[in-house]
């Protein structure tokens, strides 16, 4: 399918993308890499009367490590020099290796980091990750600017807390803890589709007793928006994520797991591929503790 008819236009400042957004008198739509934008153009599941490029907004390109130690990647800052990035490759290894599993390396350096999560596919890697690194995201719109944590951001399905009328103007990693393990896992029907389901696990250890002090599980695939397990993290926490430890959280996943079912799997398949791959995502962060 080709399409609706649209206007295109490229904004050179962030003020004058918000202004086109707001303007009442035509539907807009922000612009980045357009990965997941324009296939949903041909398939007229979206029909915006305006296409806004931000890609050639100065103050959007930045990806860089604040004082604090936390990330900042700007809006039209591409998936493949993020995953390619050294600092981001030490400090958010989780991030990086996520970026990977995204669809193709053709995707990946036009496809950005912000526009993966502002769509927000349930199945999609990024907004797992975000979850699981407690991510903020900055937004900006007619009303001022305002910061939304991960847990708050993604609403439903291809649905966030960005409004019509707003920008997302970075996402903010705050820098993970000093003794820490993670591990990012998949299931594709595919190498570069969409995840059937797939698991973040974030593990601090504790240096002094030897176990783990905290632990972070997320899911997609798993529900409308990325599925946060604490009753997974409680079995973890205080253990050396040994076989008694690893069977409890397997359990938590298969008791506390609801994905729905579609035509690439049924609820049950999907359920018990997440618990197989919690397991194997848990002893891989113990082993980088």
């Amino acid at each position: 399918m080709k399409p609706t008819p649209f206007d295109y236009t490229t904004a050179r400042s962030v003020a004058e993308a918000v202004a086109l957004l707001a303007d009442p008198t035509r539907d807009a739509k922000i612009m980045a890499g357009g990965q997941s934008l324009i296939p949903m153009l041909n398939m007229r599941l979206a029909r915006p009367e305006l296409l806004v490029d931000i890609t050639r907004i100065p103050e959007l390109s930045h990806l860089t490590v604040d004082a604090s130690g936390a990330l900042h990647i700007g809006a039209a800052v591409r998936q493949s020099r993020t995953a390619a990035d050294p600092a981001v490759r030490r400090g958010w290894p989780l991030l990086a290796a996520a970026i990977e599993h995204i669809g193709h390396p053709q995707i990946r350096s036009r496809g950005t980091v912000c526009g993966s999560l502002a769509h927000h596919d349930p199945a999609a890697e990024l907004p797992t990750v975000a979850r699981a690194l407690d991510a903020r995201f900055v937004i900006t719109g007619p009303r001022g600017i305002r910061t939304v944590r991960a847990e708050d951001f993604f609403v439903a399905t291809f649905s966030t807390a960005v409004g019509e009328d707003e920008l997302l103007l970075e996402a903010v990693f705050p820098p993970p803890p000093a003794q820490h393990g993670w591990a990012f896992e998949e299931l594709t029907r595919r190498h570069g589709d969409f995840a059937t389901v797939a698991v973040s696990v974030l593990l601090e250890r504790d240096s002094v007793a030897g176990t783990v002090r905290s632990a972070r599980v997320v899911f997609s695939g798993a529900g409308p928006v990325p599925v946060r397990l604490p009753a997974a993290e409680d079995t973890l926490v205080g253990t050396r994520v040994g076989e008694e430890a690893l069977a409890a959280a397997r359990r938590a996943a298969l008791a506390g797991l609801s994905p729905s079912a579609d035509v690439h799997a049924s609820a049950a398949h999907r359920r018990e591929t997440a618990a197989h791959l919690l397991v194997r995502a848990c002893t891989t962060a113990w082993e980088r503790c």
